[in-house]
């Protein structure tokens, strides 16, 4: 009988890629065996697997079994680092073979291991063959640094939210939006597995069609990618094919990439991630004053009221601040952002972006609807026409339809926050009397009404030697069980005029998303050696004149606290408020400003108006009063003109410069 035997085929994708095909291995082997008089009776294929490992591979697997079963007798191959460019494999190889009685025969290198001589060629070939292995290695390790920094493709999978188009990576429409979503609802519920939890209920899912766990949320909220810095050569593996190591990071490389989320928004996420692991394990009683778990140092302790101190005070740096003083900076800076109708304009725009992505994020959630029920009416088609089996159905039918499901619930609860975005949707107007209405009552409120305000829209308040920054955070409803926890108690309303305006009210101040608010620690000044700004001019003119802060409140018509801001300097006046500070002087506290833009600017202070309302009077478009007010733009003579005579006849009306 002749020998029987079988042909390895193992060609690496790179190989195949400079034309060295399969099928050329495979007539070299046939033509071999063709001479000798052998059988080949096996053919085994492995195109496009690495050398490194192959013995486990179920094609080298069958190998085996066929030769101690004595199917084959002898196996043919190319070259010994086609059979495998492990030493350990290769001798592996050599004592199954001897075991069976059977030989192996290398083409390129004329071994035939039935020999001694042949078996110790085989040995030094082997170890030529895993050092050529570790020579490549060593040579692309290093220059996968040189292709990072030249900004080439490393290769790999796209990270969730991204996909490759041409090798670049680019937005994947289907996927960014829900890793905006991740971060989003990181910031809202600052717990990993909540945020898991919803999105597995919503129906979303990982790429790999699996729920998302604690550990991908903290990936994917760890990475920077995500705010545009792609990070590449920061890791390489450990050779055991699972686990890697992170690199030093001068060795990082950071490649720029389109944008999921803003910088601030992933800096707030990072910021929690890292309180989180600070306070692992750290079980804290619920504070009873208006601001304990929510001041901190700018050393980053947590501030507390001790027992042996009236004020909230730093246990790494002694730093400190009075609950009183604190209330009054916290109510004052609020009041200075709510009564600022340009910064209330430009976050109830961040809402209609906010409207707008959960506009996009409906769409695609529909068009996975629409493909889960084409997947759904299909196999009830194969069903009815009997072409699958009742088991069959219930098996495929079921995962399909229950995300199906899913989805159509996440629909429904995106439609549901849409409506009520859009419902909310408050004008000028409206905010600002819902602001004033906060700012007037605020004195009213009990001390657990004020601390369920403080909570609900702040996230932190960092006292610093010098200022104190108010962190608001966004919520993006006010469910009826926290507004239910605020018991308001507005004068002069009916319970419902009561509850709407609550919600309405708390809604202004919700609008502030990711703001940071400053204000000065108080200070005891006494009277005033220069007039830099218009709280000094006003503390000089009330202490000339003998009067009281109170007695100044009821003149400009606000309260005592407003006056005692404006005093020290924690806020400035809106130009409403200006008006009526001139007005309290007799006199303009300003030197005559040589430039346009500055003129203007005081001139809206002296009448009151707002750019609207000047824009009308004169005849310029507002959007140009901007800029010009702002010295970004230079305007027409004919636009000058008209500029320069509103603000003659409103600075020389009743007014006389310094």
């Amino acid at each position: 009988m002749s020998k029987r035997v079988g042909i390895w085929i193992r060609v690496s994708t790179e190989d195949q890629a400079q034309g060295d095909s399969p099928k050329h291995h495979e007539h070299r082997a046939n033509s071999y065996a063709e001479v000798k008089g052998w059988n080949v009776v096996e053919v085994y294929h492995l195109e496009a697997v690495s050398g490194k490992s192959v013995i486990n591979h179920p094609e080298a697997q069958r190998m085996i079994q066929d030769i101690r079963r004595g199917h084959i007798t002898g196996l043919i191959f190319s070259k010994l680092a086609r059979l495998a460019r492990n030493t350990r494999e290769l001798l592996e190889f050599a004592d199954i073979f001897k075991q069976a009685n059977a030989d192996l025969t290398s083409l390129d290198e004329s071994i035939d291991t039935s020999s001694p001589a042949g078996r110790f060629f085989y040995t030094l070939i082997a170890g030529m063959a895993e050092w050529e292995r570790a020579e490549i290695g060593s040579r692309v390790k290093a220059s996968v640094g040189t292709r990072a920094k030249l900004g080439k493709s490393l290769g790999g999978e796209a990270p969730y939210g991204y996909k490759w188009e041409h090798k670049e990576l680019v937005l994947d429409p289907q996927e960014a939006p829900i890793r905006k979503l991740i971060h989003e609802l990181f910031v809202e519920q600052k717990r990993k597995r909540t945020v898991a939890e919803i999105l597995n209920k919503k129906g979303y899912r990982t790429r790999r069609g699996e729920n998302f766990s604690d550990t991908s949320i903290d990936r994917m909220l760890r990475d920077p990618i995500a705010k545009g810095m792609r990070r590449v050569n920061y890791t390489e593996s450990l050779g055991d094919g699972k686990h890697w190591k992170t690199k030093p990071k001068e060795e990082w490389v950071f490649v720029e990439v389109p944008r999921i989320i803003s910088d601030e928004l992933w800096e707030s996420c990072n910021r929690i991630l890292d309180d989180m692991n600070k306070n692992k394990d750290k079980v804290r009683r619920k504070g009873v004053h208006l601001f304990s778990g929510i001041l901190q140092c700018e050393c980053g302790a947590k501030m507390y009221m001790r027992s042996t101190s009236p004020k909230y005070v730093c246990p790494n740096c002694k730093n400190k601040v009075g609950p009183n003083d604190l209330e009054e900076i916290f109510h004052g800076q609020l009041e200075s952002f709510l009564f600022s109708d340009t910064e209330i304009q430009g976050h109830l725009d961040k809402e209609k972006l906010i409207l707008k992505d959960k506009e996009e994020l409906l769409e695609i959630r529909k068009k996975e609807y629409q493909k889960l029920k084409h997947k759904v009416d299909n196999i009830f088609e194969l069903y009815h026409e009997g072409q699958i089996s009742k088991e069959a159905f219930k098996e495929q039918h079921s995962p399909i339809y229950n995300a199906q499901t899913q989805v159509e619930e996440s629909m429904m609860e995106l439609q549901g926050q849409i409506d009520a975005l859009r419902m909310q949707s408050l004008d000028n107007v409206q905010v600002l009397s819902d602001a004033q209405n906060l700012h007037k009552q605020w004195y009213t409120f009990t001390k657990e009404e004020k601390k369920a305000i403080i909570e609900a829209i702040t996230s932190s308040i960092v006292a610093g030697r010098e200022d104190i920054a108010i962190n608001l955070s966004y919520i993006p409803t006010l469910t009826n069980e926290s507004a239910n926890s605020i018991n308001f108690s507005f004068q002069n309303t009916s319970a419902s005029e009561n509850d709407t305006t609550m919600q309405r009210t708390l809604r202004v101040a919700l609008h502030s998303c990711q703001i940071q608010l400053k204000g000065k620690k108080p200070s005891n000044p006494a009277y005033p050696t220069e007039l830099n700004t218009l709280g000094d001019h006003l503390r000089k003119a009330r202490l000339d004149r003998g009067l009281s802060q109170p007695q100044v409140a009821e003149v400009l018509k606000v309260t005592t606290d407003t006056v005692s801001y404006w005093e020290t300097n924690r806020c400035e006046p809106t130009a409403k408020f200006a008006k009526r500070i001139i007005e309290f002087l007799s006199y303009i506290p300003f030197q005559n400003p040589e430039s346009l833009a500055k003129r203007l600017y005081l001139a809206r202070l002296v009448s009151g108006k707002t750019q609207e309302e000047i824009s009308k009077e004169i005849g310029v478009d507002e959007s140009n009063l901007r800029r010009i007010e702002l010295g970004v733009r230079n305007p027409f003579q004919r636009t000058r003109d008209k500029i320069e005579e509103f603000v003659g006849k409103v600075l020389a009306e009743r007014w006389v410069p310094l």
